[in-house]
């Protein structure tokens, strides 16, 4: 097993461990079954793919799509209106 798969299997594994102790509340199967998406009760989504490349066999990925950090307001932008 090479480093690149080593780390891979990690970073996989911190993926899914966020599973723990949350309720799964939808689960979407691609129809090529190529993609498994996993939408967690505080909003989170898991994609787990499975990736082909000409390159080698095909691999698993996992990501974790976290919702942004709490916005706090728009920006404002004034104008100053002075003629000068």
């Amino acid at each position: 097993m090479s480093l690149a798969s080593v780390h891979d299997l990690r970073r996989i594994a911190d993926a899914v461990a966020h599973l723990r102790e949350r309720a799964v509340t939808d689960v979407v199967l691609r129809s090529d079954c190529r993609q498994l998406r996993m939408v967690l009760d505080d909003g989170q989504t898991l994609l787990l793919s499975v990736v082909t490349d000409e390159q080698g066999p095909p691999r698993l990925d996992a990501d974790l799509l976290r919702l942004p950090e709490d916005v706090t307001g728009q920006l404002e932008v004034h104008f100053d209106t002075d003629g000068d």
